[in-house]
């Protein structure tokens, strides 16, 4: 591809809204069922994180998610330049409360930072260019005290096996960071399927691959099977933030994606603190996959199981 025009599409990995409400005052089921209180209790937060959120941009004004956006970009026609990352859909604003809200709900690491990549429109839409771009400006992102982005979030995909975007998410991982993607939602019947489902760049070998369970721990029915699922979140009926300073409650493996990245984050915390060096990115994947528990289902639907967080201690 030369330029965005030329470049094929991609969109959200679709979602469902099941309700929205102006008020709250809880901790979401899938915070808790990955154990993150567990973890807070112990004093880690997953303090200054950053993780990017290559999605349809952030409410920069919630009050739940303002004080932890540390900066961001926008890579869609829509807005009046790179530094208006508002989000005119909702789906980024909820995927990046799953994973640092810090007030009225939280998310799995409240202190953790993040970095608004804007790569899809209002309707949900963009195209690969948007997030080749994205996932470059990530990689090679750096913020006033020399932070950078340890973890990429990306809850999207298209049909499209593109050299290009492989290539950007290879050039990520090998400066240390990871990259956790949305299994997908094309699923109907989980678990007597006769052929896999094909999303990018949920297939990719080098992304953590996420697939979606109800509060029950059942697989959720719309969850794609394939052979790069590497784990498995909660994505069902997940409450978190939503612009004008609401909360919706969303299904999806979308929602799963970011219960993930926001488990990395304390792993990164948890494991630098006690090996007391930086991490690499696939001893980060091999702590994760240590803290999980199998849920029963084969490995092309629940790939490792789900984390539970408290597992670090006894097994890394």
């Amino acid at each position: 591809m030369t330029n965005h025009e030329e470049s094929p599409q991609i969109k959200l990995v679709p979602f469902k809204v099941e309700s929205l409400q102006t008020q709250t005052h809880e901790i979401p089921y899938g915070v808790s069922m990955h154990q993150a209180p567990e973890i807070w209790e112990q004093g880690e937060k997953g303090k200054d994180v950053v993780i990017a959120v290559c999605d349809t941009g952030i409410d920069t004004k919630h009050p739940d998610l303002k004080d932890n956006i540390i900066g961001g970009r926008n890579f869609t026609p829509e807005g009046w330049g790179h530094d208006q990352f508002e989000d005119l859909n909702g789906h980024g604003t909820h995927v990046a409360g799953t994973i640092s809200a810090n007030g009225k709900i939280k998310g799995v690491a409240p202190e953790s930072k993040i970095l608004a990549c804007k790569v899809l429109d209002r309707h949900g839409s963009g195209n690969y260019w948007s997030i080749i771009e994205g996932i470059r400006y990530a990689t090679n992102w750096r913020g006033a005290n020399g932070e950078r982005v340890r973890i990429i979030n990306m809850s999207l995909g298209g049909g499209v096996n593109d050299k290009k975007l492989e290539q950007a998410i290879l050039d990520a991982c090998s400066k240390g960071i990871v990259v956790v993607v949305a299994s997908g939602n094309e699923s109907t019947d989980t678990g007597i399927h006769e052929s896999f489902e094909t999303s990018y760049p949920a297939l990719y070998n080098e992304c953590i691959t996420v697939g979606a369970c109800d509060e029950n721990k059942k697989i959720a029915y719309f969850s794609n099977e394939h052979l790069q699922v590497d784990v498995t979140g909660a994505g069902v009926d997940v409450l978190s933030t939503y612009p004008s300073q609401t909360y919706a409650r969303l299904s999806g493996t979308s929602m799963a994606t970011p219960h993930i990245s926001g488990i990395i984050a304390l792993l990164i915390k948890m494991g630098e603190n006690k090996f007391r060096r930086e991490l690499t990115e696939s001893e980060i994947f091999g702590m994760l996959t240590k803290v999980c528990c199998s849920l029963g289902y084969k490995a092309s639907i629940e790939g490792n199981g789900i984390p539970e967080l408290t597992r670090f201690f006894e097994e890394c």
